[in-house]
């Protein structure tokens, strides 16, 4: 069970997400075709499998991951919502308008 974010957790995870990030800025837009059914079904699973990650974690009361899994979800959600995925206007439960 974990009920506290270490700073040793914390450290690792800000080093894997500006590691990626930094990734991510010195790449150029991937080759690949942009499929928005199958993007959107990809995103809709990601997000489910977060959830019920998330639900998992809880149920061991392990509430750290379950929080981190929860953001993860909404992660996917936010990024669907700008990339059109999913024709949503409230910015009360996403990012956008």
């Amino acid at each position: 069970m974990e009920d506290k974010i270490t700073q040793e957790k914390l450290k690792k995870y800000f080093k894997i997400t500006e590691e990626a990030f930094e990734s991510a800025t010195k790449t150029k837009i991937a080759d690949k075709v942009f499929n928005l059914e199958s993007s959107r079904a990809d995103f809709l699973d990601m997000i489910k499998r977060y959830l019920l990650d998330a639900k998992h974690f809880e149920s061991k009361d392990d509430y750290v991951n379950a929080f981190a899994a929860l953001n993860y979800a909404h992660g996917w959600l936010d990024a669907g919502a700008r990339l059109g995925l999913w024709d949503v206007h409230d910015n009360r439960l996403f990012t956008v308008d």
